[in-house]
């Protein structure tokens, strides 16, 4: 991974907030995600796949559901850039993390 594949990757608003969601509560579903951001599946699912093939995501399967978390070899200065777009003072995280219900449906 490189800088600019990084930042192509995190443009999107739907994406960045995914990552920055994901990266916060460390691991996540898709309906978390579809929740949380008040967006349909298939886009939610559109937008994990960009950031699985960037290298940014890995995922696990459990039964039906698909669980996100960061790649564990994401290199030191992208997490870094990561970590401190959570702590922009205009951070739109905040708000969708409080849209996140634990779930015995998928969770």
């Amino acid at each position: 991974m490189d800088v600019l594949q990084l930042h192509k990757a995190l443009a999107d608003d739907t994406r960045l907030r995914c990552v920055q969601l994901i990266a916060e509560q460390g691991e996540l579903c898709v309906c978390d995600l579809t929740q949380a951001l008040n967006t349909s599946q298939p886009k939610i699912s559109r937008h994990l796949a960009l950031l699985r093939e960037a290298n940014l995501l890995i995922d696990r399967r459990q039964g039906q559901w698909v669980f996100y978390q960061l790649h564990p070899a994401l290199p030191d200065w992208a997490q870094a850039i990561i970590q401190a777009g959570l702590q922009s003072p205009k951070n739109a995280i905040s708000a969708d993390n409080k849209c996140i219900q634990p779930s015995t449906i998928c969770c």
